[in-house]
């Protein structure tokens, strides 16, 4: 097909689309990260709630953000398209963040309720709003560029950049605010970032937001996009009688295994149970080929290894705040640096290293030693672990006045390194091996086990050791009475899962069929 008829469309380098959807990410992200950098400060230190308890509510908050895309890419898929649910997404989250201004506001008062009403409703408006953004802007990266174009891996680390430059940026103005002024006054910020990037979107969208061929991307449904192969009947994006049979009958039934069964929390076995039954309900559709679900397959395994990454990376936002906030020596100079600024330490990396890695991933392709997918999460995981052992050998033994902010500033560094080689790759994968028509809904998938990883972050904060306490907790037999075992927990499980996976990378290879 040619692209002479499409002006935003370049042979080389990358379509102007690419950095509208960077730029409306960018301040989405800045909504995101400057609520997160100040969430559980706020929940500790003016709802009173104990660090266990403010872990908790973040993993099942920070899971819910990701469980959520499921509905809304099927709600793409299936009836509004991209761009619809992309803006009704974002009325949401910006609706949300005004309810926790609006929440922060009341907390100063002896009764905390009203402030805590208002949270969880800002909460829930946050959670539906990001489920109808996230996979759907996520999709549309991909549909920028031909099938098997290169720079589709070089395209998701520049827009996974433009996601943390957003991150980096909120922390310092939105964890200044909340820390130094007032926690209502960083709520209020994130909600003005998050108008802003709808304001980019809707006013640029019509001109640079196209396919190859000129066509704008995100107008109608993505079931449209694609039709099955060999004459298969397709489900038009829909679910099927016996998937909707799966898909209810199987979380009822997970649901209840975990809540009255294991006597897990609601939200987490809401989220264990959507991230167990989701994937069958795709791939039980009857349009997809043999190939189309091998390379579905790929997916799903590899979710599972993803889960361990992000139960472990995402203890930037509570367990390792409370060590910033503790136990580490934040003096620079005679000014102390807020404890939410070291949340913008791995965005700021990411901004300086992702076109470090995308030129070395588009240089390797060029000399065809460009690594498949799964190899490259595999030493993602790997950097990951490296990062936890670094921080259990500083926190060994820690000085009256705190730990240097050097173990927390190199634990960042390496887990930047392990994000860029997991997370853009990972959403490059599902862009590549997905059917057209499932782009979006698979995408929402995807995002489960970042769900469950989320969930399981939380769940993991709350053993956080308190030296002040006469017991400690324990995880899996092992008695966590110091921070070194507790960093070294994180150590096993992305070493060994990295291991694993490096050993399935082979058979991976062989089910995606081509698709490098």
């Amino acid at each position: 097909m040619s692209n002479s008829n499409n002006h935003n469309f370049p042979e080389t380098g990358h379509p102007k689309g690419l950095y509208v959807l960077f730029a409306t990410e960018f301040w989405e992200r800045f909504s995101y990260y400057g609520m997160r950098a100040i969430f559980v400060l706020y929940m500790t230190k003016m709802l009173l709630l104990d660090k266990a308890e403010a872990s908790n509510i973040y993993g099942s908050y920070t899971g819910l953000v990701y469980l959520t895309p499921l509905i809304g890419g099927y709600v793409a898929d299936r009836y509004w398209g991209n761009r619809k649910s992309i803006f009704v997404g974002g009325l949401l989250m910006a609706l949300g963040q005004f309810l926790m201004f609006f929440s922060a506001s009341l907390s100063h008062n002896a009764d905390k309720g009203a402030a805590i009403v208002l949270m969880w409703s800002g909460l829930a408006a946050l959670i539906f709003g990001n489920g109808f953004f996230k996979p759907n802007i996520s999709t549309m990266v991909g549909q920028l560029y031909p099938d098997n174009d290169s720079r589709k891996d070089a395209a998701y680390t520049i827009f996974y950049m433009g996601i943390n430059a957003g991150a980096f940026v909120a922390p310092l103005v939105c964890g200044y605010l909340g820390e130094n002024v007032d926690f209502k006054w960083g709520f209020l910020c994130a909600g003005l970032g998050m108008l802003l990037s709808l304001v980019i979107f809707y006013f640029t969208k019509d001109k640079y937001v196209t396919a190859p061929d000129g066509r704008q991307l995100g107008v109608g449904p993505n079931k449209l996009n694609d039709a099955p192969a060999d004459g298969a009947k397709s489900s038009g994006g829909g679910f099927s009688t016996q998937q909707l049979t799966i898909l209810i009958g199987g979380i009822v039934v997970v649901f209840s295994a975990l809540k009255f069964g294991a006597g897990l929390d609601v939200w987490g076995s809401l989220i264990y149970g959507m991230t167990l039954v989701g994937p069958f309900v795709i791939i039980t559709d009857p349009s997809l080929t043999k190939v189309e679900k091998d390379r579905l397959w790929v997916i799903i395994l590899i979710m599972i290894f993803v889960v361990f990454f992000w139960m472990c990376f995402e203890q930037a936002g509570a367990s390792l705040t409370f060590f910033a906030d503790a136990q580490t020596n934040r003096v620079i100079f005679g000014w102390e640096m807020p404890a939410a600024y070291f949340q913008s330490f791995n965005a700021g990396f990411i901004v300086l290293l992702a076109p470090i890695i995308s030129a070395m991933w588009v240089r390797l392709a060029k000399k065809g030693m460009n690594p498949v997918a799964p190899y490259k999460q595999s030493m993602g995981l790997a950097f990951l672990a490296l990062g936890y052992l670094f921080i259990a050998v500083g926190s060994k033994t820690i000085p009256e006045a705190g730990a240097s902010i050097m173990w927390l500033t190199g634990l960042y560094f390496l887990h930047t390194i392990g994000e860029l080689f997991l997370s853009p790759i990972g959403l490059s994968m599902v862009n590549k091996l997905t059917p057209g028509r499932f782009t979006s809904l698979m995408m929402g998938i995807w995002f489960l086990a970042i769900a469950t990883g989320n969930k399981l972050a939380g769940t993991m904060s709350s053993l956080y050791p308190d030296p002040s306490l006469p017991t400690h907790p324990h995880f899996l037999g092992i008695e966590i009475d110091s921070l070194y075992t507790y960093f070294m927990i994180f150590v096993g499980f992305s070493g060994g899962a990295a291991v694993v996976l490096f050993f399935l990378c082979r058979k991976l290879q062989k089910m995606m069929h081509g698709v490098h």
